[in-house]
């Protein structure tokens, strides 16, 4: 089995990281930073202050025998709103933009099909920034696997859970 690796980011990544983990096929998922403009080491602090020009993402390791790459964005692009600049709910700031990083031309491919076919379940223009991958940098410890380790956290119970609910509604097939 060769493991493949996608990253993405929608939002918080405390998010995106409990949608994933959910998904057969999956190995695993780390939070971190990518797509910044400052030299170093992000830390969470840095990130949040959106002065770094890093956003929250992903990584997501998979095995393609069981999910692919299309299937990863489907489910990426359905689960948050890829139509708001910089936003998701109540996360404000460049840090939570929507994003997709590739590291091949077949990669990009594969994403601009998959933009052009969600786009038409969205009343707003799809406004995703799709990038060459740069350098990731994995969060803090404390943030990996955040809503496993959290679930009675406030924003845990009132933001992951339902998109968690709708995940299982719409992709009841593809849960572990």
């Amino acid at each position: 089995m060769k493991t493949k690796i996608a990253t993405v980011g929608g939002g918080c990544f405390w998010c995106t990281e409990a949608v994933f983990n959910q998904i057969k096929g999956v190995e695993k998922v780390v939070s971190g930073y990518a797509g910044g403009n400052v030299p170093g080491y992000p830390t969470y602090r840095e990130v949040c202050s959106g002065l770094t020009g890093h956003a929250e993402v992903v990584q997501i390791s998979y095995d393609p025998e069981v999910i692919s790459y299309q299937e990863i964005l489907i489910i990426f692009m359905t689960t948050h709103d890829p139509t708001t600049l910089n936003r998701q709910g109540a996360d404000v700031g460049t840090q939570y933009r929507s994003v997709i990083y590739y590291t091949s031309g077949e990669e990009k491919s594969v994403i601009e099909e998959v933009v052009k076919q969600v786009q038409p379940y969205y009343d707003n223009q799809i406004v995703t920034e799709v990038s060459e991958l740069p350098t990731f940098y994995p969060a803090e410890e404390y943030h990996q696997n955040y809503y496993a380790n959290n679930k009675e956290q406030g924003y845990c119970n009132f933001v992951i859970t339902p998109k968690i609910s709708k995940l299982r509604k719409l992709y009841a097939d593809k849960l572990k």
